[in-house]
């Protein structure tokens, strides 16, 4: 699922169970250390992701979409702040 890009690892959640995704989502921005990120690639744009990580974890993460379709999205997720 999971492979290195650079700095980045690449996980590609579209070969998980859609009820799955998120959990391991979160698990991987909660394992992040400042200043890493991943590149999350999926089958729809993941826009209501952004909103729980953001309410999970305001203006600790970084969001940057790399691919927006149609039928892939990657997007850079990184790791601004430690939680408080």
């Amino acid at each position: 699922m999971s492979s290195s890009n650079g700095d980045a690892s690449i996980v590609d959640v579209r070969t998980l169970p859609p009820a799955q995704r998120h959990q391991k989502i979160f698990q991987l921005v909660n394992e992040l250390v400042v200043g890493r990120a991943f590149i999350l690639v999926n089958d729809h744009d993941p826009k209501p992701l952004y909103y729980q990580l953001e309410a999970e974890y305001p203006k600790q993460f970084s969001w940057k979409y790399l691919e927006s379709g149609p039928t892939v999205w990657r997007v850079e997720i990184g790791k601004l702040a430690k939680a408080a």
